[in-house]
């Protein structure tokens, strides 16, 4: 198997849990990400209601992403529908959809992941999500 393909097996697994899990299997999300992960998000921190969603530079200070993501929201779904794979960069496309704890409204979006992996562990991350319409669930 390539490193590309076991990268996207990898992360493929690791949708599935999360997914089937209801966000259920961070630790399952942490295993795949080495020490020194440079994770990161598109409203960089800069949206009060997503304060959780910015840079993180280790494994063990992303808990404060998933302990933020998760004490706000409940995941309805989370679907991945496309991996593109090149060299050790992985692409996954789909959607994902959230209930906001405090307002119960739901944010329904777009969902695209850049991962790069070195040695079979994830060393950075970045996802695109529809700010605005998170934003919008959460207030």
């Amino acid at each position: 198997m390539s490193n590309e393909a076991a990268n996207v097996a990898i992360l493929k697994d690791a949708y599935r849990q999360w997914h089937e899990s209801k966000g259920g299997s961070v630790e399952q999300i942490l295993s795949i990400c080495d020490p020194d992960i440079s994770w990161d998000s598109v409203p960089r921190g800069q949206v009060p209601v997503l304060a959780f969603a910015k840079q993180y530079e280790s494994r063990e200070a992303l808990r404060a992403y998933f302990g933020g993501l998760l004490n706000d929201w409940e995941m309805v779904s989370y679907t991945i529908d496309e991996y593109i794979a090149q060299g050790d960069a992985v692409v996954a496309r789909g959607s994902c959809a959230w209930t906001n704890k405090k307002t119960g409204k739901v944010a329904d979006t777009p969902k695209v992941d850049f991962w790069r992996f070195r040695d079979g562990k994830a060393v950075e991350f970045y996802e695109y999500f529809d700010t605005a319409a998170v934003a919008a669930a959460a207030t």
